[in-house]
């Protein structure tokens, strides 16, 4: 996670990043998670409501990759154990600007668990990045232990800056002029400015 928002700061000018660390036991005990899905939803939504200007960036590694995709489902998952939240209200996803996550556990992995599938909602898709080292075994078909801790070494870190800097800047950039709708003979054409959308920092 440091190294993640460390990457990032570097790569997004003057803007500044404020950090909030998800609240759960990330034990071996997967189902603890779900403290970890509740807090993460209910944060989102929160900076959503009282910072709509503010770019919101989910991320996770192993474990928290798991929750920052349970977190953008836009259905509750089949199998799903009791008290998940439900999914969060579809208006959120616009101050979402990306979803970068590292070494997210594959069908595989939790069906091993007897866990359901991570599976991305489809509002959050083009702004998720998902990286896998090759041959982790949490996120790939490989059995390799000690990929799962490579993800710095590989560059696979400073590619999900890359392009969570890319769709921060995006959500940035001033809305398009609506075309202009021609004037009634003999009225004038008045002109139509259109101002940078504010934009403070990912959380």
């Amino acid at each position: 996670g440091e190294a993640f928002v460390e990457a990032l700061r570097s790569r997004i000018g003057r803007k500044s990043i404020d950090v909030y660390p998800v609240d759960y036991p990330a034990t071996t005990d997967f189902p603890t998670a779900l403290d970890g899905v509740r807090d993460a939803s209910a944060r989102v939504e929160s900076m959503a409501a009282n910072c709509p200007n503010t770019d919101i960036v989910l991320g996770g590694f192993s474990q928290g990759a798991a929750v920052a995709g349970f977190v953008t489902a836009n259905v509750i998952p089949d199998g799903a154990p009791e008290g998940v939240p439900n999914p969060m209200p579809s208006d959120v996803s616009k101050h979402v600007a990306a979803v970068a996550l590292f070494g997210k556990p594959n069908d595989r992995f939790m069906r091993a668990i007897r866990q359901p599938d991570v599976e991305v909602g489809p509002l959050y898709a083009d702004k998720t990045v998902d990286m896998c080292v090759d041959d982790d075994f949490v996120c790939s078909s490989g059995g390799d232990f000690n990929a799962h801790t490579q993800y710095v070494e590989t560059g696979k870190v400073d590619q999900a800056a890359i392009f969570t800097a890319a769709k921060i800047a995006a959500m940035s950039l001033p809305p398009e002029a609506t075309p202009h709708t021609p004037a009634p003979a003999g009225q004038p054409h008045l002109p139509t400015t259109v101002g940078p959308q504010q934009s403070t920092a990912p959380a």
